[in-house]
């Protein structure tokens, strides 16, 4: 992926007499001796990386520095790990999506992992408000012995508030490629979100929910151990967390649907740790 050259904007023109936000980052992590380390980084807008940590593994986290997104808004997070490198990368606090009044907020995301590299997306939760509108697409291209772990989580209210009835919209799609042969591809579209996930099919009263990829040459073999990890999180909960896991073509996916937000973040830690021996990220609150 080359990082060296800004890509031409798409976003239609911003409604008359209104800001909007826009922020892009992009960065290239490489090996350095035995650490991992950002190579390149470039800036822009209201977004930013910020390096807590760098050994064998690199920490990465995206600073919002506008506190959160509204209608129109835009982000662009370009991220790729060279041969031979690790990077973890998360945000700092959840983000806030508000009521979008016309145009949805869009957030897009591409990532590439070159041979032997090891990239894990995972960002706190997103988090919508009444009548918030939020467009995400995540793009991803994995070398052939690359890994690659993908973790989205949204809540749809602030629950702790008592907003239990959120018209929200979620539009989420993810274009997963290994050697250049699409392996995965899915889009999620959920309106009014409230309303649906209360219905038995879709998440029984759920408030919040994840979805989990990973991509990697042990990936199968990883399965029963997820399992287990998820399992133990959804007794712990009371009944709060419904979630399972299935493995297919090289891949291990998970998905998790929960009425509390506490009861997802459980969940998304105990992946973690199955998957990749992580305790919580220090950001992490």
């Amino acid at each position: 992926m080359d990082l060296s050259r800004p890509r031409p904007s798409e976003d239609p023109p911003a409604a008359a007499g209104r800001q909007r936000a826009r922020g892009e980052v992009r960065a290239a992590f490489a090996r350095a001796g035995a650490r991992t380390e950002a190579e390149r980084v470039f800036e822009t807008g209201g977004l930013r990386l910020r390096f807590p940590r760098a050994g064998d593994e690199c920490e990465a986290v995206v600073v919002n520095t506008g506190g959160g997104m509204a209608g129109g808004d835009r982000a662009r997070i370009d991220l790729a790990a060279a041969p031979g490198a690790r990077v973890f990368v998360t945000t700092q606090a959840a983000e806030k999506v508000y009521r979008a009044d016309g145009a949805p907020c869009r957030i897009e995301t591409r990532l590439c992992v070159e041979a032997g590299g090891a990239l894990c997306w995972a960002p706190q939760e997103t988090l919508l408000y009444e009548g918030a509108r939020l467009e995400r697409r995540l793009e991803a291209d994995v070398a052939a012995d690359g890994s690659l772990l993908l973790i989205e989580a949204a809540v749809f209210g602030r629950l702790a508030h008592g907003e239990t009835s959120v018209a929200a919209s979620l539009i989420d799609r993810w274009r997963v490629r290994r050697a250049g042969r699409l392996v995965f591809a899915e889009a999620l579209r959920l309106e009014n979100a409230a309303a649906n996930l209360d219905r038995p099919a879709v998440g029984r009263g759920a408030r919040a929910i994840a979805a989990l990829l990973y991509l990697a040459p042990d990936a199968p073999d990883r399965l029963a151990e997820l399992r287990e990890a998820l399992a133990g999180v959804a007794v712990e909960s009371g009944g709060d967390l419904d979630a399972g896991a299935s493995a297919f073509d090289g891949l291990l996916v998970a998905r998790a649907v929960a009425r509390a937000p506490e009861a997802l973040r459980a969940a998304v830690e105990a992946a973690l740790r199955a998957l990749g021996g992580r305790s919580r990220p220090r950001v992490w609150t």
